[in-house]
């Protein structure tokens, strides 16, 4: 069988999570925390977002778990891929950034297997950016925790200074 490269697995936006207690993400990004805005049916479709940073800084993040595909290739690419999009730009930055462990059977984990850092995201044009994942040491149905940052540093912008997740995959080299 051919491997195929870049394979996509969507990861549903309803199971990212508030990253320090596993509850379901807000409605609403409220402090450290991303929003769930579930979108208008047949209007406007489910996001993650972030709070309004006009004129302040905001940091936020979400998680969630990821079972590494069982068609996965050892060894072979893997990588995160957000579609993401600025309500309104900031003046400053605005950033996303993603840290990706690989949990063991026994309870533990290993270091940040992400070797892409923070990534501009300052555009009001949705755009998809990759995040590289070190596949060396993964197998397939390994778990993946995966925990995204936002964040926006705005001096003097009016308002409408929100980043949203509007896609969450992953894509990795598959056989079969």
């Amino acid at each position: 069988m051919a491997q195929e490269s870049a394979v996509a697995f969507p990861m549903d936006l309803r199971g990212w999570q508030v990253h320090d207690s596993g509850a379901l993400l807000p409605a609403s990004a409220s402090a450290d925390d991303l929003g769930f805005a579930v979108g208008t049916f047949g209007t406007a479709p489910p996001k993650l977002v972030s709070s309004d940073g006009a004129s302040t800084t905001v940091t936020q993040y979400a998680r969630q778990s990821f079972q590494v595909p069982l068609e996965y290739q050892t060894g072979q690419t893997i990588q995160f891929v957000a579609n993401v999009a600025m309500g309104t730009i900031s003046d400053t930055t605005a950033t996303l950034d993603v840290q990706v462990y690989a949990a063991d059977k026994e309870g533990g984990i290993g270091s940040d297997l992400c070797t892409t850092s923070a990534t501009s995201v300052n555009s009001a044009t949705a755009a998809d950016y990759t995040f590289a994942i070190t596949g060396s040491g993964l197998a397939a149905g390994a778990w993946l925790d995966i925990r995204i940052t936002a964040a926006i540093t705005d001096s003097a912008t009016g308002s409408g200074v929100t980043m949203s997740v509007n896609n969450t995959e992953i894509q990795c080299d598959v056989r079969g």
